[in-house]
């Protein structure tokens, strides 16, 4: 596979003054707007609900929240993207975020929260959709279709099945992983922190040519680019698709819109926070490897993405893992939710 690098980011965190390296970002994001608006659309782009789970509001919305004492938790919806767009070498079809969520509950975070939660607590918080194969099957594609996959970054995830371990055949036997250079080095290398947020051995056994490292930001190919957003973790890279409603940006640095307008938001405390601090973007906080490069990284995603075409006061961002309502976790509403996004018309071979 070629990859184009973007140049546009480079030397915009550089400054000395945190807020200057925002301003820096920020102006170069809307250069990278510019351009990636000019060109062309990825033939196919759909999400589909993959599972919805219990994630900690103190993680969630970092400090925002305002009745955490109530209610330690919030559901957020997982997604799988599907993505097909053109490139020199022909069509080519990627996942984005496809969670081997069967596995993934092994995280040791999610681990203990399990073991000590009872069962019919755990199914009544937790709804599985649907799995990877499940939703090929449902729109026509067969596992062999899959070219490449990728994640913003690899907390929960395990990959052995889709691209084979240790002499287990792969699932997804034609696809390719596409990960940052220092998510992967860090994933296998992990402090005690970090490591709580990776599934075990998730990545143990995988051949080396089921790996494609990149560094910096890069294209994939028409309308498709990853971009290096550092912060929630050092690998971190956000996925700009270019569909008919403008540039999709999916990342978990936030897991709302809401916490990219938080002004606007709904959520108990979050508004009312964000006016009191200045601050613009509400992170994802669950292992702070670098808040300051996660809050640049947000306003950079938040520019890329530009207005909503469905409402313009919200940036057009789609989080991989979406804040989701639930009676049981008040105050946890968001005040806009994407839900579903299709563009284009899958093509079957």
């Amino acid at each position: 596979m070629t990859l184009t690098a973007i140049t546009t980011f480079d030397g915009s965190r550089r400054a000395l003054g945190q807020r200057t390296r925002v301003e820096d970002t920020r102006a170069a994001a809307q250069d990278f707007r510019r351009h990636m608006l000019a060109g062309p659309k990825v033939r196919y782009f759909e999400s589909f609900d993959l599972i919805k789970v219990v994630y900690p509001t103190r993680y969630g919305l970092r400090n925002a929240y305002s009745a955490e004492r109530l209610n330690e938790f919030l559901h957020i919806t997982n997604r799988v993207f599907v993505v097909q767009f053109d490139t020199a070498e022909g069509l080519k079809t990627l996942l984005v975020s496809p969670s081997d969520h069967e596995r993934g509950g092994e995280t040791p975070y999610f681990r203990r929260l399990q073991d000590k939660t009872p069962d019919f607590v755990i199914n009544r918080m937790m709804t599985r959709y649907a799995t990877v194969l499940d939703v090929l099957a449902g729109i026509g594609l067969t596992p062999e279709d899959v070219d490449y996959i990728t994640y913003d970054h690899l907390h929960t995830q395990d990959v052995r099945r889709w691209l084979g371990s240790d002499g287990q055949p792969a699932l997804l036997p034609n696809a390719r992983l596409l990960v940052h250079h220092r998510e992967w080095a860090s994933a296998l290398d992990l402090d005690p922190y970090q490591r709580d947020w990776y599934c075990p051995n998730g990545l143990a056994g995988i051949a080396a040519d089921k790996v494609i490292l990149f560094e910096g930001s890069v294209m994939l190919g028409d309308g498709v680019a990853l971009i290096h957003t550092p912060g929630h973790t050092e690998g971190n890279h956000s996925i700009v698709v270019h569909t008919d409603e403008g540039l999709w940006v999916t990342s978990e640095n936030g897991i709302s819109v809401d916490a990219y307008a938080p002004h606007l938001s709904t959520i108990w405390g979050v508004a009312d926070y964000a006016r009191s601090i200045g601050t613009e973007v509400i992170i994802n906080g669950n292992t702070l490897e670098s808040t300051v490069d996660q809050y640049i990284s947000m306003v950079q995603e938040l520019t890329i993405a530009g207005p909503s075409q469905r409402d313009p006061r919200y940036p057009n961002v789609f989080p991989s893992s979406e804040l989701t309502p639930f009676w049981l976790f008040p105050g946890t509403a968001p005040s806009f939710s994407v839900k579903h996004a299709v563009h284009g018309r899958l093509t079957r071979r």
